[in-house]
This record gives C-alpha cells, structure tokens and sequence, in this order.
C-alpha cells in the first residue's frame, strides 16, 4: 500500500482599494512562496480554537479560490486578494494573470507523467441558472474544469452524482462528501486534489513496533512506530528550537518533519513558521547518517472555512453584499459555505493522500537518533517550485 492524500474542497452557492506594489515579472515561485505564508495564516487560524491533529491542502484551497477571482468584483474580490496573500501579484491591466499562474504552476507540478499529482475542478450548475459566458470559458481555461448541469430541485439524485464524482476523482478516498444540499442551491463548486507516492527510502515493516508518543507531560499513547537508518537531508534551527528532516518520494515529492525540541513545546513555534523560514530549512539541509523512528498515522479532517476565512479578511464573499456579478448577473448570490475535506495514510511504503534566521547545521559521523515521539509539523512540497501540497500537524497519532 502506498500513501496517499486527498483534499476536497467545495462551495455552496445560494441567491440570497489600495494595492501593494506588484512583481513585474511573477513567477510560479512568486506564487508558490505567496501559498506557503497564506498556508501559515491559515493553519495559525485554526489551530487557535483547539489543540487536535490539523490537515489540509493550501493549494487546494488557494486554487479554488483562485477560480472565485475571475467570478468577483468590488470589495469581494479585494479582500480575496487580500486574504490569499496575492495583492503583490496582482496587475490591473493583466486581470488573467494569477490565473495564467495558478494553470503553470499546476503544468508544472504535473508535467512528470508518471507523478500523480492529480488536481480537478468541477462546477455543478442548476438547469435554469445563468452562468456568464467569459467566467465559464475561462474555469475550462485557467483550470480545466468540467461543468456540469443539474436539477438541484432532485436533492437525492443531485448528492448522489456529486458525491460519485467526488468518489471517482479521489480515487474512492472520499465516499461521502455531502449529505445534504438545498432545493434552492444555485451552484456548487468542487475542488479535489489527490497525490499517491512512495518514498524513495521504504521503511521496512517488519521493523515496526510499538512504541510510546508523548502527547504532553502527562498523556501518552502507544503508536506503531516505523524505523529506518539512512543517509538523511537534515537540519537544526537552532533559534526557533526545532529539527528538520527531508523524507524524499520518487519523482520530486518530499516531505519536510518539523519537529521541536525535547523542552520546546510545539505552541511556540506556530507564531514562527513563515514562507522565508521554510524555504530556509531546505536551502540549508545536510546530509547525513540518521536513525529515523517515526509514526504510522492515519487522519481524516473535515473544515468548515466559512467560519474561519472571515477572520483572514473574507467577509463580503459570505454575506449579502456579495460581489459575484462577473459570475452571472443574477442579484443576491453568496457562498454560504466553503467545506474542505482531507484524508492522509503514511505507512512504510510511502502515502496515499520569517525574518531571517541564523541557522546552525551541527554534523556527526555516527548515526543519530532523529525520533518522532511527540507532536510534530510535516509538510508536503514539490521539489522544483516548492509549492506546498499538504501541511499537517499530528498532536495524536492514534486519533483519525
């Protein structure tokens, strides 16, 4: 079994400035740089309200975000802007350009063939809604999306062909999306985003075993905890008082463990981790002989964003002085809800799914432990643009 990642995200449509400076010449960089630090404000931003295991997919998110550009106007598309941490890549007189940069980035991640990275789009539309002609054109343009008419009056069969469609993108990761939908649903829009690898380095099973992880001072579970001794990329930051290590997958996939110090509690570190901080870790990883302990989890994370996303400046999108009229020019549509589903396995064969800092690289000769037995960051990246896929944060192995 290989692991494997699958985020979902989808929008329920019912009726109902000042720019910075731009970057003349943005590129994917630009944009994936900008996803890594719109990424950290949102993980900030839920992690606020509970101390559980966090999972979810940034570019999932931004992308589909980025589709609601071309469908927005006003204050609405503003504070979109704003709050995907876009408004320096924004041209006036370019209005397809992060688009045209959200499409290169996806070719790009994708152009391996045998990668699978697989990200769609779909727009479901109600039979008598009228969707603009330009807005339509260009979600097949920019993001490939397949667009999809539906009577929503025929709430039992309208979740059935979603919630397959959904099954069938995600490889069957995801069986039930939606429960439910309103008779008076206009249109949804679903984002799905699937990545299966396998590491470079397979952990070998039969040295698996049970082992504890330290949830805190005073809980403590048993996991079953993987093991592998290896020449490993590795760092030390030494401020921020945490490790690094680099778990490779074939084909230009990594996953980066963040893990904190014995006497470091991981609450310290959520306020320090920036798009600079991140790229730093990998500019400066070494390799080195390590004897890897780490834990098998499964999680499964469903998010309502329409009650996080208004705190990160999105606030019109939801209410009733929505501005959508490059969508249609039907009055009174709004999102009344942005859901995000996510689902990661990591076992031995792989998985399904700042300011400048002075960091200290401290290399031994013999092995040396690196043993993940307390919570931990981890993030998924591709190599070439370090867009970043997935991130999480595992509190409790055990808990799904």
């Amino acid at each position: 079994m290989k692991m494997a990642f699958v985020f979902i995200l989808t929008y329920l449509c019912l009726p109902a400035p000042v720019h910075q400076a731009t970057l003349p010449d943005a590129t994917i960089s630009d944009l994936s740089y900008k996803n890594i630090d719109f990424a950290m404000n949102l993980y900030r931003k839920i992690s606020s309200s509970h101390d559980k295991n966090i999972f979810f997919s940034p570019l999932s998110i931004s992308t589909s975000f980025a589709s609601l550009l071309m469908a927005s106007d006003g204050i609405t598309r503003e504070e979109i802007m704003k709050g995907l941490n876009l408004e320096q890549l924004e041209m006036t007189d370019q209005p397809e350009r992060i688009p045209r940069l959200f499409q290169l980035l996806h070719e790009n991640i994708t152009q391996n063939g045998s990668l699978i990275v697989d990200q769609n789009m779909a727009l479901f539309i109600r039979k008598q809604f009228e969707v603009e002609r330009m807005f339509e054109d260009n979600m097949k343009k920019f993001f490939h999306a397949d667009i999809k008419t539906v009577d929503f009056a025929n709430t039992k069969q309208s979740v059935l062909s979603i919630n397959d469609y959904i099954k069938q993108k995600t490889k069957e990761k995801v069986k039930e999306m939606i429960s439910t939908l309103a008779d008076t649903t206009q249109l949804l829009l679903i984002n799905t985003i699937f990545f299966q690898g396998a590491w470079q380095m397979p952990f070998n099973p039969n040295l698996t075993e049970n082992a504890p992880f330290h949830i805190d001072n005073y809980n403590i579970v048993q996991v079953p905890m993987m093991f592998k001794e290896a020449k490993f990329y590795t760092m030390e930051d030494i401020p921020l008082g945490a490790r690094v290590l680099k778990l490779p997958y074939q084909k230009g996939i990594s996953m980066l463990i963040l893990l904190p110090n014995k006497d470091m509690d991981y609450t310290a570190i959520d306020e320090e981790i920036t798009a600079e901080r991140f790229l730093s870790w990998i500019k400066k990883l070494q390799k080195m002989r390590l004897e890897v302990n780490m834990p098998k989890f499964t999680m499964k994370w469903a998010y309502s964003l329409h009650n996080i996303l208004p705190d990160m400046g999105m606030n019109s999108l939801f209410s009733t002085s929505a501005n959508l009229t490059r969508l249609s020019k039907d009055q009174g549509l709004t999102v009344s809800e942005v859901l995000h589903k996510a689902v990661i396995e990591v076992d031995e064969t792989g998985t399904t799914a700042a300011a400048a800092t002075t960091t200290g690289i401290i290399p031994y000769s013999l092995p040396r432990l690196f043993t993940i037995n307390k919570p931990f960051f981890f993030f998924i990246y591709h190599e070439d643009t370090n867009a970043l896929l997935f991130m999480g944060r595992v509190i409790d192995p055990t808990t799904n």
